[in-house]
Order: C-alpha cells, then sequence, then structure tokens
C-alpha cells in the first residue's frame, strides 16, 4: 500500500466516528478483527480538549489502534489548531474535522453540520490546521442541510475548503435538516443519494472522495469503490462487528487476523484483563462485543450473559468466559 502515511494507506475503508460507540475500548475490539481499516475516535470538541481534565480521558488510546485519526468538533480556527498539535503530539495519525453531526447541542456551538452554511469559516479552520500539522487534516460533511441545493452549494463548499488545502472529503449521503428533525431522525429520514457524491467526485477527481451513509455489506463497499476512493461504514460495523473480519482481505489485499468470532473474542481477551485491572466496569468494555455472535446459535445467551452480569459490582474476566462458552464453537472455515 501506498501513503504518504498510516491514515492515508488505510483510507480505502474506515469505520465511522460514532458518539458512545466508537471508543478506545471498541476500537481495540475492532483490531481483533482488522488490521488495516482505519479507525475513527467519537468526536471530541475543541472544548474537551482544551478545557477538560485529565486530558487522558479525551485522548487517550493504547497503541493496537491505529491507523487511528480523531475527530475534533469546533469552528474556532485558533482552537482547532492547536487541538490538531496536541493531537499530532500524542500520536494520532490523522485529524479530521465535523461537518456533519446534526444534533442541536453542537450546532449551538457551531459545531458539525451548521458549518455546511460556512464554508469560509471551515476553510479558515483547514488551513489554520493544516499550518499547524504534519498528519492529514480531512472533512466529514454531508451533502447539505435544510434547504441549500445539493449541487450548488456542495460544489461551492467543496471549492472553498479545497482552496484552503483539504484534498479528503468523506461525505455522508444525506442532507442534514437541522431544522424539523432529530439527530436520530437525521441518520434515516433523508434520503440518502450516492449518486450526488458519485458525482462529487467525478467533477474533482484530484480530491480524494469518499462516501458514507446506509452502507451494509461488503458488497456495496466494493460497489461504491468503483465510484468514490473510499468507503466508511457506521452502525453496521458496530451492531455487525464480524463485517470487519473481511475487511482485510477484500480491501488490503491481507488476511484479517481472526478465523473465527470465538478467535476475535478470545483476542480480545487480554486487553479486558488490562483495563479491569485499570478500574474499567466490565460492561463499560463487553458492551462493544454484544453484536459478535449476531445470529449465530447461542448468540442471544452470549448478549443476555453479558447484559446481565457485567454491570454487578466485581464483574470480572470469569463473566466474559462463561458467556463465550454459551455459544457453541464452529468450525473457522464454516464462519460467515
Amino acid at each position: 500500500m501506498v501513503g504518504k502515511n498510516p491514515a492515508d494507506a488505510a483510507r480505502r475503508f474506515s469505520v465511522a466516528p460514532m458518539m458512545d460507540w466508537t471508543t478506545r475500548d471498541y476500537r481495540a475490539f475492532a483490531r481483533t478483527l482488522t488490521r488495516h481499516a482505519l479507525l475513527y475516535t467519537e468526536m471530541v470538541t475543541t472544548g474537551a480538549i482544551l478545557h477538560g481534565s485529565p486530558r487522558e480521558r479525551f485522548l487517550g488510546f493504547d497503541a493496537v489502534e491505529h491507523p487511528l485519526a480523531l475527530q475534533l468538533g469546533g469552528s474556532d480556527a485558533g482552537e482547532l489548531a492547536e487541538c490538531a498539535a496536541i493531537a499530532e503530539a500524542w500520536g494520532y495519525d490523522e485529524v479530521n474535522l465535523n461537518v456533519g453531526c446534526p444534533s442541536d447541542r453542537v450546532q449551538n456551538n457551531l459545531i458539525g453540520a451548521c458549518l455546511m452554511g460556512h464554508p469560509e469559516k471551515v476553510a479558515a479552520a483547514v488551513r489554520a490546521m493544516r499550518e499547524a500539522v504534519s498528519i492529514p487534516v480531512t472533512v466529514k460533511c454531508r451533502i447539505g442541510i435544510d434547504d441549500q441545493d445539493e449541487d450548488a452549494d456542495l460544489e461551492r463548499f467543496i471549492a472553498t475548503v479545497a482552496d484552503a488545502g483539504c484534498d479528503t472529503f468523506i461525505v455522508h449521503a444525506r442532507k442534514a435538516w437541522l431544522q424539523g428533525l432529530s439527530p436520530k431522525e437525521n441518520r434515516d429520514i433523508p434520503p440518502l443519494n450516492y449518486p450526488r457524491v458519485h458525482r462529487l467526485k467525478a467533477s474533482r477527481p484530484a480530491l480524494h472522495i469518499g462516501i458514507n451513509g446506509g452502507i451494509r455489506t461488503l458488497e456495496e463497499c466494493r460497489e461504491q469503490l468503483a465510484q468514490v476512493d473510499s468507503v466508511m461504514v457506521g452502525r453496521e460495523a458496530y451492531q455487525n462487528p464480524w463485517l470487519l473480519a473481511g475487511v482485510d482481505a477484500a480491501f488490503y489485499g491481507e488476511p484479517g487476523p481472526a478465523l473465527s468470532r470465538h478467535d476475535a473474542a478470545r483476542a480480545f481477551r487480554p486487553y479486558i484483563a488490562r483495563r479491569l485491572e485499570e478500574g474499567a466496569k466490565l460492561n463499560h468494555i463487553t458492551r462493544h462485543l454484544l453484536g459478535l455472535f449476531q445470529g449465530q446459535p447461542g448468540g442471544r445467551r452470549f448478549r443476555r450473559h453479558l447484559s446481565e452480569n457485567g454491570h454487578l459490582d466485581g464483574a470480572c474476566l470469569r463473566v466474559f468466559d462463561d458467556a463465550l462458552s454459551l455459544v457453541p464453537e464452529r468450525d473457522a472455515v464454516a464462519e460467515s
């Protein structure tokens, strides 16, 4: 693979940043399934990094998580530049600016999708961030907001931000309706418009254009890669994590690390033990594995055992081991 840094090399397939989901524990678990996919943090605001304490709470990660990108939420160019420099010092491989989150809370602070209405502000932020770091600075956006024109306004946004030096955009192929729809509704109700993202790539061939939104299978990823440069998968990669087991072979030309779901669970066990020693709660770690045996015999018993026992005081590795024993182990060749 050829790339300027690990993030560039890995970008062909990535797991989307998702609040409360793509935590450091999920990302470490994902690495038992794929070595190469680019992983993203949850969105972290500039205020949390600059004023929160301890900083480890917002920026900490395990070395196994590389290649890893930090997604920032903010709009002040100076603060974003400072946070980008901090991210590079902490060892992140990429900094991504969130221009897609539709929540009311971030709108009030001019964070997320509302920034699509302020392309010059995004351009100024990107310019400042690029001057502060040597790692890639990328943007994740929507195809538009509210009554914006999906052609003219999107083209203007991309042109303005690209002129500031951004050459990588990951585009969620839906509008965000900031007036009238909740953040949850914004994930499903606005119709997907993949052809719009495909046309963007065709009109801006020099840019790296990735696509996000509603993609659920590796075959759908392959179809998208015939039109764009990269694919980002969100909820499906979390709710059905075994999807990631096929990513390395499909998109990076190497076998993945796990031959079976049990292999992945066992590979994650030392990490769980280490996090428990650090004081983490078992259920905070294992909640990210609840979908591992989705559709498999014993999968419901696995989920139920972890859900009913993982939160109890003193819950330890025995709870995890007992849950795993409830799932019949299959031959690796039979895994699907």
